[in-house]
């Protein structure tokens, strides 16, 4: 009998409800890793939000739990707990376990929402290895308990309230789905300080309470997104206040609001952060085109007006956002999103809005303001005559075929295959390491693009300075894509470009020029995945004419004292013998500490008077506190390290692991042989290599003005209050 013949409705599965989110998690929440790991938490406290955007809550607990779970806690007025009229049982377990139920589709309770799926908090129960719900209401506490979407523990009242309202929901994913195994402070700091700068007024309390980190802190803007705006330009200098306009207008389906916060600086970059009902909409849509249309108008309109431009200017919507940071958030009461990662804003009705609102009141800011319109002008027109600079720049190359790839750049030392998804672009620190990857590449799949000096810093520059530089042309040209206008990410010549620079002060600095790049003028680079950091080995370790090669001192010191412990007895304080593992751990923290000492002591600190000291809590004083923390498990304190005893222990137990050992540090890949490049760096059956990530756009665009930008004074503090956290530093 044939396979077909067997294939009948008894071979048809039907996955309903909870089970369904189970099978195919992804389906409902992204992917099983790290980024739906924390989507759970933030479709809980979306709820929280649309209780806050229907005027209901004013403050929300986050909390990470000592076990590993999480808490989120509002003032709302709390999930309803009465019987369903149809269901059978409380709203708040059909809210929590039936699929597409919730009280937002009607608009009668929310006007405007970010959770309009209906399966938001029902996919986090399905997902979760407990899930267990507080609801204050009515003067009750009502408590119930559910499993991997099923009830564990009924609907039942637990306490009295008063009249407090709210909601509490704390939960553990399952891991038997993740493979994400904790939540990240930084990962979750960035939301939901988001989220208070959306919503002004509302307070966002943050607690991490696992591990030894113990971080807190409070969320709230009552500026809203014009603070949002001014933190985003914290470390760049301002060309005009913060412009903030308003309105709201009726739509298709409903009133629309819009609001849009706006400055201009002397920054080269645009920065532009869209919202629909608090959902970040990363690929825009339909309220950015208008914000962008409208801008282009009043500015044009204006500048013609008071003679303050002429046709021959020619300038584009781009010359006109050049230096501008912009935040435009909508209220929408049924948004549709389209997209490949669905976060862009499809209504058609809301361009015309935000158009209409954004051109009225800025062309009314500009003529009460004509100073700063004036300034406004004078950057687009240098941003324009830039631009003209750059275009015949490229202009004269093309010509010679440079800029789009039809001549490659003569020291390119290319690969055999063409197709870009097995193609890998090595960008290498000067000829000497060139020339070892050269050889030792597999010249199939490995593309050698050798850089000498330094490329120019892009965020200091002008777009015609930057393609006037050698080194930025002939990476243009590698890639593939062309660059600005002309640029087409399906172009790019390899989907592995690998910066592979020394270990050492200048290898990372040029790394961090090549990322400034990458992510100001070829961001999809980044956001494709396209762009990795290459992890050449630190050490090489021989040892019976067997070598081995270790990443970071971590790893070196790790290793020598796993070789060296075998024959030490090593004891907590109070006499008893540490199981192996225990011991390693034990040894591991005295090296940490070791580490911490000598880096306070190499900045001029006395690492015993920090130690002392209750007001020193910031940078390496607070490191080597939880260190001396974790030191009391083992019934020892300072005065047992500093008075030498386990100094010399850590010191006896690494000498004896060096025994027989030949430790060789390297100090850049130009030392190693082409065999030994290729098999510690570049070899994918060995390699190690960091993909680089773009997960918070706020967050990156801070960073790169603060350290690569103009202003001085932000980078100095930046590298005074975290100096005594550096680990790696070559002097």
């Amino acid at each position: 009998m044939s396979e077909q013949s067997n294939y009948n409705a008894e071979n048809i599965q039907v996955l309903e409800g909870m089970e369904a989110v189970r099978k195919r998690p992804a389906m409902y929440i992204g992917d099983t890793g790290e980024r739906g790991y924390h989507h759970l938490v933030y479709e809980v406290v979306d709820n929280s939000i649309d209780e806050a955007l229907a005027g209901h809550c004013s403050m929300i607990d986050v909390i990470i739990n000592k076990d590993g779970s999480l808490t989120v806690r509002d003032n709302g007025r709390g999930i309803p707990v009465d019987m369903h009229p149809t269901q059978g049982k409380p709203a708040i377990e059909v809210v929590l376990t039936v699929l597409h139920a919730g009280g937002k589709f009607d608009g009668s309770n929310y006007k405007v929402s970010g959770g309009l799926h209906g399966v938001g908090v029902s996919c986090v129960n399905a997902l979760s290895d407990w899930m267990k719900v507080e609801v204050k209401r009515a003067g009750k506490i009502h408590h119930i308990e559910f499993s991997r979407g099923g009830v564990t523990k009924p609907l039942e009242v637990v306490g009295e309230c008063g009249d407090e309202t709210g909601t509490s929901v704390t939960f553990f994913p399952d891991h038997t789905i993740f493979s994400c195994r904790a939540f990240k402070w930084e990962t979750l700091c960035a939301r939901l300080r988001e989220l208070a700068f959306l919503n002004k007024g509302v307070t966002i309390h943050f607690r991490d309470d696992e591990g030894e980190a113990h971080h807190e802190e409070t969320f709230r803007y009552d500026g809203g997104i014009d603070q949002f705006v001014e933190w985003l330009n914290t470390n760049k200098k301002a060309l005009s206040p913060v412009i903030h306009f308003e309105g709201e207008k009726e739509g298709l389906t409903g009133m629309v609001q819009a609001e849009v916060s706006m400055q201009y600086t002397d920054s080269y970059s645009t920065l532009e952060q869209t919202y629909c009902n608090n959902i970040h909409t990363i690929e825009g849509g339909t309220h950015l085109s208008g914000f962008r249309a409208a801008l282009t108008r009043t500015i044009n309109r204006y500048g013609t007006e008071n003679k303050l431009l002429k046709e021959k200017d020619n300038l584009t919507g781009d010359d006109m956002r050049e230096g501008l940071t912009v935040i435009v958030s909508v209220k929408v009461p049924q948004p549709q999103f389209e997209g490949q990662t669905k976060t862009k804003l499809g209504n058609g009705e809301v361009e015309g809005i935000v158009g209409s609102i954004v051109s009225d009141r800025l062309m009314t800011f500009f003529e009460e303001n004509p100073a700063v319109a004036k300034t406004v002008i004078e950057k687009t027109l240098l941003a324009a005559r830039a631009r003209e600079a750059a275009r015949a720049a490229r202009e004269s190359t093309r010509r010679k075929g440079v800029m789009d790839g039809l001549s490659l750049p003569g020291k390119l030392r290319d690969c055999s295959e063409r197709d870009p998804s097995k193609t890998e672009l090595f960008l290498v620190e000067g000829d000497s390491a060139g020339g070892s990857a050269q050889t030792g590449r597999d010249r199939a799949t490995q593309a050698i693009l050798p850089l000498r000096g330094k490329v120019i810093n892009v965020e200091k520059a002008r777009i015609d300075r930057v393609l006037a530089n050698n080194e930025i042309r002939t990476l243009i040209t590698a890639i593939g894509c062309g660059f600005g206008e002309e640029w087409d990410i399906s172009k790019a010549r390899y989907h592995k470009i690998v910066i592979m620079t020394d270990a050492d002060v200048d290898g990372a600095h040029i790394r961090t020029l090549l990322l400034t790049f990458f992510y100001r003028k070829m961001p999809e680079l980044v956001e494709k995945g396209y762009v990795y950091l290459a992890q050449p080995p630190l050490y090489k370790v021989e040892r019976k004419k067997k070598s081995e090669y270790v990443l970071t001192d971590a790893e070196l010191t790790e290793k020598l004292l796993v070789l060296g412990i075998d024959d030490f007895e090593i004891k907590n304080k109070d006499g008893a013998v540490l199981e192996k593992d225990d011991a390693k751990k034990f040894l591991l923290l005295l090296a940490e500490i070791e580490s911490t000492v000598k880096m306070l002591e190499e900045r001029g600190f006395s690492a015993k008077d920090l130690l002392s000291d209750e007001a020193q809590q910031g940078g390496g004083a607070s490191m080597l506190k939880k260190q001396f923390s974790s030191l009391s498990g083992y019934g020892y304190g300072a005065e047992d390290y500093f008075g030498g005893g386990l100094k010399k222990l850590l010191d006896d137990v690494r000498a004896h692991g060096k025994q027989g050992l030949s430790v060789y540090r390297f100090k850049g890949l130009g030392e190693m042989d082409p065999e030994e490049l290729y098999n510690t760096t570049m070899n994918p059956e060995k390699r190690r290599m960091l993909r680089v990530k773009l997960s918070d756009t706020a967050a990156a665009d801070r960073m790169f003005t603060l350290l690569m930008g103009d202003e001085v004074e932000p980078r100095r503090k930046f590298i005074e209050d975290n100096a005594l956290n550096v680990r790696n530093l070559d002097f």
